[in-house]
C-alpha cells in the first residue's frame, strides 16, 4: 500500500514539475514557430523567385553589368538614407542575441531583399543565405513586441528566425536548425532552443518548397567509395585545403571592407567604386561565370573538370562585391569556392571528383562560418547518408584549419578550437584578426 502511494506521489510530481511545463513549452513554441516559419518561408519563396528572375534577366541582357556602379550607388544610398539601423546585417542578429537592446527593425527584411536582388540584377557576386537569415530574424523579432516576450524568449525567437530563413532558402531543415543553434557561439550549441529551432526550420522549408513550390537545385554524387584507412587519410589534406580556402574567403572580404571604409568616407560611393572594378573585370575576362550565385558552375564541378583557378576567381569577385557594400549572402559563393576547389583537388587526391566537390561544397562553408555540425548535416541532406563520414570529417578538419577567423565578425568564441588558444575565449572574431 505504501509503495503504491509513493508511486502515485512520484507520478504526480513528474506531471506537475516536468510533463505539464514541457507540454506548455512545446505548445507555446509550436504556435510561435509555426507562425514564424510560415512568414519566413513565404519571404524566402518571394526572394528565390525574384532572384531567379534577376539572374535570368541579367544573363539575357549582359549590358546591365555596365550599370553595376549605378546599381551600387542606389543600394548604398538607400541603406545610407533608410537602413543605418540595419546595415550590420547578420552581425546585427548576433549582437542583439548577445546583448538585447531593441527589436530589430522590420525594415531589415525589405531592404536586404531589395539590395540583394539589385546586386544580382546588375552583376555583383553574392549569395542568398545572408538575405534569408536577415529576413527571418527581422520577421521573428517582431513577435517580441507583439506578444511582449521576455529577453530569454527573444533569443529563442531570433534563433527560430535564423533557422527558418536558412532552412527555406537551401531546402535543408536539419542543417538550418543546427546552424541557428551553432553559429551563435563558436564551439557551443544552445540546446534550450533546439525544439523551437527545429519546428521553425521544418515549417519554413515546407512553406517554401511545398506551399509555394519553389524547388532547389539537386547535387548528385553518383559514386561514394567504401570507407577504409587510405580513403579516410585522404580526407585530411582535402579538409585542410577547404579550411584554408574558407579562411582566405573571410580575410579577403574583411580586407576589402576595411579598405573601402578607410579611403571612402561617404558610404554610397563605396559600391560605386566596387561596381566599377567588378564590371571592368567581368568585361575584361569575357565571362559571367564568376558573378551572381554561380549555380551552373557548382553543378558542373560535380560532373566535369574545371579550371583549377575557378575557386580563387570566385573568392576575388565575391569578396570585392560584398566588401564594397553590395548586399547578399556569402554561403552560395562559399559553396562555389568549395565545389570548384574539390574539383581541382581531384587531380591530386585519389577520390571521386563529385565526392571531393561535395566535400568542398560544405567544407569551405564550415571553415568560413565555424559551424561543422550544421555543414555535416547539410552534406547528408544534400548528398545522402552514404557521404556522411567523408563530408563530416572534411567539415571538422576545415573548421580546425580555418583558425579563429570567419565571415561573421561578431561571433563570440565559446570554446577555442584547441587548448593553445584559451586566451581567445569570450572574444569575438573581429577583435582577434
Amino acid at each position: 500500500m505504501l509503495k503504491r502511494i509513493n508511486e502515485q506521489l512520484r507520478l504526480k510530481q513528474f506531471m506537475q514539475l516536468e510533463f505539464l511545463p514541457n507540454l506548455l513549452f512545446t505548445s507555446k513554441w509550436l504556435i510561435i514557430a509555426t507562425a514564424v516559419g510560415l512568414l519566413a518561408g513565404a519571404a524566402s519563396a518571394l526572394f528565390l523567385i525574384s532572384l531567379k528572375w534577376a539572374t535570368n534577366y541579367r544573363e539575357a541582357n549582359i549590358w546591365l553589368i555596365a550599370l553595376l556602379p549605378l546599381g551600387g550607388f542606389i543600394i548604398g544610398w538607400v541603406y545610407h538614407k533608410f537602413g543605418e539601423s540595419v546595415v550590420k546585417g547578420n552581425n546585427q542578429l548576433l549582437e542583439e542575441f548577445y546583448n538585447p537592446l531593441k527589436v530589430i527593425p522590420l525594415r531589415m527584411a525589405p531592404l536586404v531583399l531589395f539590395g540583394t536582388v539589385a546586386t544580382h540584377l546588375f552583376g555583383g557576386s553574392a549569395g542568398r543565405e545572408g538575405t534569408a537569415v536577415q529576413m527571418g530574424g527581422a520577421i521573428a523579432d517582431q513577435f517580441t513586441k507583439w506578444f511582449k516576450l521576455t529577453t530569454q524568449d527573444r533569443k529563442t525567437l531570433i534563433t527560430i528566425g535564423v533557422a527558418a530563413g536558412f532552412a527555406s532558402v537551401f531546402g535543408t531543415p536539419l542543417a538550418g536548425a543546427i546552424f541557428a543553434l551553432e553559429w551563435l557561439v563558436i564551439g557551443r550549441i544552445r540546446y534550450e532552443s533546439i525544439l523551437p529551432a527545429f519546428l521553425g526550420a521544418y515549417v519554413a522549408d515546407y512553406t517554401c518548397a511545398q506551399l509555394f513550390e519553389v524547388h532547389h537545385t539537386p547535387y548528385i554524387i553518383p559514386y561514394i567509395p567504401e570507407i577504409n584507412l587510405i580513403n579516410t587519410l585522404w580526407i585530411i589534406p582535402a579538409g585542410i585545403c577547404f579550411g584554408l580556402a574558407g579562411r582566405l574567403f573571410a580575410k579577403a572580404t574583411h580586407f576589402w571592407s576595411q579598405l573601402f571604409r578607410k579611403f571612402i568616407d561617404y558610404p554610397p560611393l563605396r559600391p560605386v567604386i566596387g561596381g566599377v572594378l567588378v564590371a571592368a573585370a567581368v568585361f575584361a575576362i569575357g565571362t559571367t561565370k564568376y558573378i551572381g550565385l554561380g549555380i551552373p558552375t557548382i553543378v558542373d564541378a560535380f560532373n566535369e573538370q574545371l579550371p583549377w583557378y575557378d575557386f580563387l576567381a570566385k573568392i576575388g569577385f565575391t569578396s570585392l562585391t560584398l566588401g564594397a557594400g553590395f548586399k547578399g549572402g556569402e554561403v552560395t559563393p562559399l559553396f562555389y569556392t568549395g565545389a570548384t576547389l574539390g574539383n581541382a583537388l581531384s587531380g591530386v587526391i585519389p577520390l571521386p571528383m563529385a565526392l571531393l566537390a561535395g566535400m568542398g561544397f560544405v567544407g569551405v562553408f564550415s571553415g568560413a562560418t565555424n559551424t561543422p555540425l550544421a555543414c555535416t548535416l547539410m552534406g547528408i541532406e544534400l548528398f545522402g547518408a552514404e557521404s556522411g563520414v567523408y563530408v563530416g570529417l572534411a567539415c571538422v578538419v576545415a573548421y580546425i584549419f580555418s583558425g579563429h577567423a570567419g565571415i561573421y565578425n561578431s561571433q563570440i568564441i565559446g570554446s577555442p578550437k584547441h587548448s593553445s588558444f584559451l586566451s581567445f575565449k569570450g572574444k569575438n572574431l573581429g577583435k582577434i584578426r
